[in-house]
């Protein structure tokens, strides 16, 4: 017989992590996660940086057009005072939040709340990217996802920027990135003269 009393306080949060380049189905996969959990009646919350108006304001948008109604927030604290009461919590696009978003995810899951994040693991140039390479680290599961090189068709770990920008932040789609495997990448970046 379900007892509500010991349910509570066998609930164990936990922090997972969806990563990989742009195009390889983070957002995909957090929907899916978050869709089956709202199956199984438990309460959800969605976040994603107030930034992001690539699809929608108020959605969370899978480049395939997969969307979940989201809050946009300005910086990763005010998830704390939305979260009273849940028992997941999905973050879309963790790399564009605050260092802070950390100790948001880690004060989250200390408090029972299953907490999964989606985001870039490193930017255009390859470098680990906002709050994910400390997520990683204290994740209890790390989900690595892939896109395929729209190059030669192996497994793409990168996001090639197509545009000229030095701006690290540029929110991008197909026009401006393209997903790419390493040899690819590296070819690519040394004919714009930027990798030996």
């Amino acid at each position: 017989m379900f007892n509500e009393e010991n349910y509570e306080t066998s609930r164990r949060g936990c922090i997972e992590v969806i990563c990989g380049s742009m195009f390889s189905g983070k957002t995909e996969e957090l929907i899916r996660r978050l869709k089956r959990a709202k199956i199984a009646r438990q309460k959800v919350e969605i976040f994603k940086p107030a930034v992001d108006k690539r699809y929608s304001d108020d959605e969370v948008v899978s480049h395939d057009s997969n969307a979940i109604h989201s809050t946009p927030v300005d910086n990763s604290h005010s998830i704390l005072l939305m979260t009273d009461d849940v028992d997941v919590v999905g973050i879309d696009e963790a790399q564009f939040f605050d260092e802070g978003l950390v100790e948001v995810c880690t004060e989250l899951s200390d408090r029972g709340i299953r907490v999964i994040v989606a985001g870039l693991d490193t930017d255009y140039r390859r470098i680990p990217f906002g709050p994910m390479p400390a997520l990683l680290s204290l994740a209890d599961d790390v989900s690595k996802v892939h896109a395929i090189c729209v190059e030669c068709g192996h497994t793409a770990n990168y996001s090639y920027r197509l545009v000229d920008s030095d701006r690290r932040v540029l929110l991008g789609e197909k026009n401006e990135y393209q997903p790419l495997c390493r040899k690819c990448y590296l070819r690519r970046m040394k004919e714009k003269g930027e990798v030996q």
